[in-house]
């Protein structure tokens, strides 16, 4: 029965074939099959040789994993080459061919073999059985019968090698000449790494040369004998120093079937042998983490570590667990350590002395303070001796499980052994909840930066997008964070939002990040560590606590009051920090700075999440920032074209309202104007361009700024408006019809004001009169820029004391509900309620009652001018 299969295609390259024998090597080490692998490796190696070599055509290797051993098949295209068989008259290649030896060996050294054949492709297969061996005992117990003891040859042979501190051997007994063939002359001065065939885990960073470093070690591998068969041997390594000092290592070999003259029987305690007999059927995950186990990752893992410190009767243990490259290890839970400030703290798979980072194979160090730096993760906590193992599923490393102690030398490998047996058994457990809640993260990330996408999109505003930003990564992604901006190249990082989950503390973050440089503005992308603000930050807080207590001279009850800020701001900003860079359109235009408080880091998923969020924001950002520029120049353009002010006029009262249609809109078709021309009189125009927005303000420019040059020319209000009409005509395709009133008003001695008054098109101005009648002030005539010669007259308004005259554009008139519409009628009956009531009331009265005669906004600009002249008894 087939229980696991691994493939790969290969290329018809040379390098090819290295590439096939490393697969296979690292598939039957993760399968637990390091008694095969070397056979397995030849006979591949060959194969593919005659694939991808000889053959010159793509090779397929699939291991097929049974339970007595593996099956390996590989293929090429050429089903019609002649294949040598074991019962052919033809004699078969001798071994000094080049070609042709892949078969001899799968008949020397397979268990079974064959050759396949379809239309397409030919397949050469074999077989390899796991060897029968008697497994020696790991525990010491009763006496046992004859036929139940280990077995080994008729002489048990141990073999004994010294190497020195280089790995040369300087020792070589009669029973390694023996067991591997080597003479002492021809092996003493040989690197042992030249002997041992050293198994070569799937990503194992930990070697010959690294394991004779270590204080203690044992385990299997295989030393090349002189015949050139590997031997797989169980070693045990002891690290020793001569009288002169110098290191050396003592290795203690015999065959793998005969280990248990060697191996360290793992000791158990006498409650656990009591329970491993009252309940043989129990789960050994159960028996390690307890019933009931926990059921989410960090509960796992926190019960992992205390239940490994009270094996070994340690001091503190510590559990990491490996990033999906398996480059770095993250510290997810630890127990008896001085602090937490190590959670989530990343240590790099290669790091230290003896690589303990790789954590792939059982370590103990004996003492910390010999080798610093051997176990990063424990620097300054006091520990002195260490023994930590790999967490493995299917030969890949998925973290590394610690105990530590105070004392030196509490470990040996036997408690590496026991640890391991452990770490074995929760495995399969941590890599399970460890992926459920990788899950979970990465579908919880992909909703909120979908909600963080729709909420940045929503707003165009600066201020509000910065805001955004700091809200959705606190207290989701950070505890702290500040938002740096660039304005532009020339430039420096400006600081310009700070918040903090706890709001008390955002005052004295602000004025740290603002006494300090801000962080460069690099465009790489990801994540980078700053650490200004925790060092400015610490010693600030050293500083004020030392002149508190009288040391740095001065009297203490002046600063004892800043202490609590201090050390709080200290506190905040004391863990790990981070800057990612805000990017658009391949512009640096900030930078977004994540903080932790004292003693915490950042996971490796969220900063990956806030390196997705700062992309987003950027580009928001970024958008705000045009958004915010483009409306200021259009604001900017759109005020140049509004009336400076309206003049006060000795007599007469005038009140504007002026509404353009459109978000953003100061100025749109509609415009008005009131100015001085000379000699008491005054222009006055209300108008309306055809259309709205930009195009329709440009027009309105125009005309107001024509209208005023033309009239103080001198000019009657016809001949302003002929030259007016011209100008419009002159823009081309650009022009558009304009309806317009415009008049010239004098007040009189006698209290009135004439007024001569020019319609073009535009609706008609009304006159309220104190009696409350209203009545047109004016004539119809044609509209601007339509057609070239125009013949507009001028008429006569004598405005009485107590007297309104209105002024709207169509905007007001044309304000609808439905099928209804305000229209000239409904604007003269709501004039008729105006008597007595000044300009500025008049005008709000009009503004209101169109307001309220539809339920929708407007949709198009309006323009209202009401002048009155005072009644005798008002000037009174």
């Amino acid at each position: 029965m087939i229980t696991a299969r691994a493939a790969a295609s290969f290329e018809p390259v040379g390098r090819s074939v290295a590439t096939a024998r490393a697969f296979v090597r690292d598939t039957l080490q993760g399968w637990g099959f390091a008694d095969i692998v070397d056979d397995a490796v030849v006979l591949t190696s060959e194969l593919v040789t005659n694939a991808v070599v000889h053959a010159g055509t793509h090779a397929e290797v699939l291991c097929l994993r049974t339970e007595d051993g593996v099956r390996i098949e590989v293929s090429d295209h050429y089903p019609e080459r002649e294949v040598p068989l074991q019962t052919s008259a033809h004699p078969m290649a001798g071994p000094d061919r080049e070609g042709g030896r892949g078969l001899q060996l799968c008949a020397a050294l397979a268990t079974r073999w064959g050759v396949d054949y379809t239309p397409t492709h030919k397949h050469v297969w074999f077989q390899l059985n796991l060897p029968e061996r008697p497994v020696g005992t790991r525990t010491a117990g009763p006496a046992l019968p004859t036929d139940l003891l280990p077995l080994a040859d008729g002489r048990v042979r141990v073999a004994v090698v010294q190497v020195d501190r280089k790995g040369a051997v300087t020792a070589w007994n009669e029973d390694a000449e023996e067991l591997f063939g080597h003479p002492a002359a021809e092996a003493i001065g040989r690197p042992l790494t030249e002997l041992a065939a050293w198994p070569h885990t799937p990503g194992t960073g930990t070697g010959v040369a690294e394991a004779l470093r270590l204080s203690r070690w044992e385990g299997s591998y295989g030393i090349r004998g002189a015949d050139g068969r590997v031997v797989q041997v169980y070693a045990s390594h002891l690290r020793v120093r001569d009288t002169g000092g110098e290191p050396s290592t003592v290795c203690l070999l015999v065959r793998d079937h005969e280990r248990a003259v060697l191996q360290t029987p793992a000791r158990v305690p006498a409650g656990d042998q009591s329970t491993a007999q009252d309940g043989q059927n129990a789960d050994p995950f159960e028996v390690f983490i307890g019933s009931p186990a926990p059921d989410d990752l960090d509960g796992l893992l926190q019960r992992t570590v205390e239940r490994a410190r009270d094996m070994l009767d340690g001091d503190s243990a510590f559990l990491l667990l490996a990033t999906d490259d398996e480059t770095e290890l993250e510290v997810r839970a630890s127990t008896g350590l001085p602090s937490a400030r190590q959670r989530f703290a990343r240590v790099p798979v290669e790091a230290g002395p003896g690589r303990y980072g790789s954590a792939r194979m059982p370590a103990v160090h004996d003492d910390l303070g010999a080798v610093p730096g051997a176990v990063p993760l424990l620097t300054g906590t006091g520990m002195r001796s260490v023994v930590t193992v790999p967490l493995k599923v299917e030969g890949r490393l998925t973290g590394s499980l610690g105990v530590a102690a105070e004392a030196p030398g509490r470990y040996s490998n036997e408690e590496a052994l026991r640890l391991q047996f452990a770490a074995d058994r929760i495995a399969l457990a941590v890599e399970s909840a460890r992926l459920g809640e990788l899950e979970r993260l990465r579908r919880g990330s992909l909703s909120f930066l979908v909600e963080a996408s729709d909420l940045l999109a929503g707003t165009l505003d600066r201020d509000q997008t910065l805001a955004l930003m700091a809200q959705m990564t606190v207290p989701t992604l950070a505890t702290w964070c500040a938002v740096y901006t660039i304005a532009d190249q020339a430039s420096e990082p400006y600081l310009s939002y700070v918040l903090h989950e706890d709001e008390e503390l955002i005052d004295g973050i602000k004025s740290l990040l603002s006494k300090v440089a801000p962080p460069d503005p690099v465009p790489t992308p990801g994540a980078r560590v700053w650490t200004v603000p925790g060092e400015v930050a610490h010693q600030a807080a050293l500083r004020t606590s030392m002149r508190s207590l009288g040391l740095a001279g001065g009297p203490t009850h002046r600063v004892a009051s800043g202490i609590g800020p201090t050390l709080a701001t200290a506190s905040a900003v004391g863990g790990e920090t981070v800057v990612l860079p805000l990017v658009a359109r391949n512009r640096v235009i900030g930078m977004l700075v994540l903080g932790k408080p004292t003693d915490e880091h950042f996971r490796q998923e969220i900063l990956e999440l806030a390196e997705d969020l700062s992309r987003r924001a950027a580009l928001a950002l970024d958008n705000a920032r045009l958004y915010s520029e483009r409306t200021a120049i259009s604001q900017a353009l759109q005020r140049s074209l509004l009336p400076p002010g309206t003049p006060d006029i000795e007599g007469v009262e005038v009140e504007v309202i002026y509404r353009a249609a459109g978000e953003g809109n100061e100025v749109g078709g509609d415009f008005y104007d009131l100015f001085p021309i000379g000699n008491g009189a005054y222009g006055f125009a209300i108008g309306d361009v055809c259309g709205t927005g930009p195009n329709a303000a440009a027009v309105t420019g125009l005309a107001r700024h024509a209208l005023r040059l033309l009239a103080r020319e001198g000019l009657s209000g016809p001949a302003v408006l002929e030259r007016l009409n011209s100008a419009i005509l002159d823009e081309g395709d650009r022009s558009r019809f304009l309806t317009l009133l415009y008049g010239e008003m004098r007040p009189q001695e006698d209290g009135s004001a004439e007024l001569k008054v020019v319609c073009a098109g535009h609706p008609l101005p009304l006159r309220l009169r104190q009696d409350g009648t209203v009545t047109p002030a004016a004539e119809p005539q044609p509209l601007l820029g339509v057609i070239e010669d125009l013949e507009l007259y001028e008429e006569t308004v004598t405005l009485d004391p107590g007297d309104v005259l209105l002024c709207v554009t169509d905007g007001v008139t044309e304000r609808r509900e439905g099928t209804r519409m305000l229209g000239d009628d409904g604007l003269a009956d709501v004039l008729t309620t105006c008597t007595g009531l000044t300009a500025g009331a008049v005008a709000a009265r009009i503004m209101r009652a169109v307001e309220r005669f539809a339920s929708d906004a407007p949709s198009d600009d309006m323009a209202i001018l009401a002048m009155r002249v005072p009644g005798i008894h008002q000037d009174a």
